[in-house]
């Protein structure tokens, strides 16, 4: 992963599990699936009549911090109260946003709080790298696709890459980690999933939120180092370590500062992949 000053990619969540904050039972599962984060959804998977008791359930979740870090998805502003500054938290997710003025309005309500904003329509993908730096309390933007694909009416997967690398491009020219990648709908096609996530990596996403525990391991599959990829790597960071400066490897290919840099993320986060085991 790509990271702002001082991030260590291999400390960013891969896997981020979204799961319904109505339902505490599952939301304990959740915890103990292995995913790196988890989402308590107070919007989309909540009725509108269970939103207080979701709201609530979700709060008395927060009182105290556990070992996985907990995001809320909030269903509107009212929630923010609730939840902000509660010690469990580990950052808000705001739905629909849209201008920056969205996120330093919520930024003022929850004084320290992380934010991370989800783009979910045209207007916000054009003002995507203004929400990504619109305050200092923005820790990441991504996609909503679902609402975005709506917005835009299109139709096939590939209508949706020029915003993919829209945002991609809006965070780290704010100097925020690469976005995670949104969630992919059919939880019983692993092998479509597996295909999206190499797609998003392509792009430059970094990890991807799930809607079921059975995506976890395809995510993380997909986007941590294949073996060839960490043999390259160490090879780029071997023959750096011999001659400083831009040089040539035996096969041909060009190294330079920035190669060499790569090189080191990919043997990061393969050592991240083999402590995770």
């Amino acid at each position: 992963m790509t990271g702002g000053p001082g991030q260590a990619p291999g400390h960013a969540p891969l896997t981020w599990l979204y799961v319904p904050g109505d339902r505490p039972d599952v939301v304990q599962k959740a915890l103990a699936s292995g995913a790196d984060a988890v989402i308590v959804d107070l919007e989309d998977a909540v009725a509108a009549d269970r939103r207080e008791y979701a709201r609530a359930a979700t709060a008395e979740l927060l009182a105290s911090p556990g070992a996985t870090p907990v995001h809320v998805r909030i269903a509107g502003e009212d929630d923010i109260p609730a939840l902000a500054g509660l010690p469990g938290l580990a950052g808000l997710r705001l739905p629909k946003v849209a201008r920056a003025s969205d996120i330093r309005r919520v930024a003022a309500a929850a004084p320290d709080t992380p934010l991370y904003a989800l783009l979910e329509s045209a207007l916000a993908v054009e003002n995507a790298h203004s929400i990504a730096a619109a305050h200092p309390a923005v820790r990441g933007v991504a996609l909503g696709e679902a609402d975005l694909r709506a917005d835009l009416g299109v139709r096939g997967d590939a209508g949706l890459d020029w915003s993919r690398g829209r945002v991609v491009v809006a965070a780290r020219a704010a100097g925020l980690p690469a976005p995670v990648q949104s969630v992919f709908p059919d939880v019983r096609d692993l092998a479509g999933l597996a295909a999206s996530c190499a797609h998003g990596r392509s792009l430059g996403f970094f990890g991807r939120s799930a809607i079921h525990p059975r995506q976890l391991p395809v995510i993380e599959r997909a986007y941590l180092p294949t073996a060839r990829e960490v043999e390259s790597a160490a090879e780029i960071v071997e023959a750096a370590a011999r001659d400083a400066g831009a040089l040539a490897l035996p096969d041909g290919r060009f190294v330079d500062a920035a190669v060499v840099a790569a090189a080191h993320r990919t043997l990061f986060l393969a050592a991240r992949g083999l402590a995770s085991h």
